[in-house]
């Protein structure tokens, strides 16, 4: 009982650690991939615009955009998966529970990867296609605010909160965690995907992908809402925040007096 009081569960120590290790890689890294790097840097605008494709052709290989989409996911995408992760093992026999979680993480991953690379083609198409830097990165504004007020964004953070019924036994218990992966993941991507892309096409991207990443850790503490135009944030998180801050101050005034 004492351990289990003071000592977190194996599987969130090694999702930690997976977490940091990206993290880590990603700041060594500069942004983590030759793609991150290269949609975020000015390289494409040196050069005439009927250069640019062979350019891009030349520099962005299939492995680095397989690699920079892992490291993203590993470390913006992951710390999202602790709470429809902690269902799905509450809800499997013992003997199971690895399992169980190896295949939700798997389909989680499966669905985020097919969307980081198509993400990182998008910002390598629009550094090629748009002229300007600037006009880049306003449209990339212009899109994640518009997605952000819509209520299909509403409808994928709903989805987010599911957790479906689960079976115990055999291969539909499988069958549940990996579906339950993908349908986790989907909504996941299509709430984010607008924040994701801004990322990738900014000055200063390992301070975007930090300040993207709390915002959507953020923003999931939001429960479910109703349908409808209007701005979506991490207000919930920001409340929490005062109160803390609040409540340290009034014990500090109270030690004082």
């Amino acid at each position: 009982m004492g351990r289990a009081a003071h000592w977190p569960d194996t599987w969130l120590v090694v999702l930690g650690s997976i977490i940091l290790l990206a993290w880590w890689l990603l700041a060594r890294d500069s942004g983590g991939s030759m793609v991150s790097t290269f949609c975020s840097s000015d390289t494409l605008w040196a050069v005439p615009l009927s250069l640019r494709l062979d350019l891009v052709l030349m520099l962005v290989s299939p492995a680095q955009l397989a690699s920079g989409s892992a490291l993203m996911i590993a470390a913006m995408m992951l710390p999202l998966v602790i709470a429809p992760l902690r269902h799905v093992r509450d809800r499997s026999f013992a003997r199971q529970r690895a399992r169980a979680t190896i295949l939700f993480t798997a389909g989680y991953v499966v669905v985020w990867m097919i969307v980081a690379i198509v993400l990182q083609l998008i910002a390598v198409a629009a550094r090629w296609a748009v002229p300007t830097p600037l006009l880049c990165f306003a449209l990339a504004v212009i899109t994640a605010i518009l997605w952000q007020v819509s209520p299909t964004k509403q409808w994928c953070l709903n989805r987010c909160h599911r957790r479906p019924h689960l079976a115990a036994f055999g291969a539909a218990a499988d069958r549940d965690a990996f579906d339950f992966g993908l349908t986790n993941g989907a909504s996941c991507a299509g709430s984010c995907w607008a924040l994701m892309l801004l990322t990738l096409l900014i000055q200063g991207q390992m301070l975007g992908m930090i300040a993207v990443t709390l915002f959507i850790f953020a923003e999931q503490l939001e429960g479910p809402a109703q349908l409808k135009w209007r701005w979506r944030g991490p207000s919930k998180a920001l409340r929490i925040a005062v109160a803390q801050v609040r409540m340290r101050l009034t014990i500090a005034r109270a030690k004082i007096l």
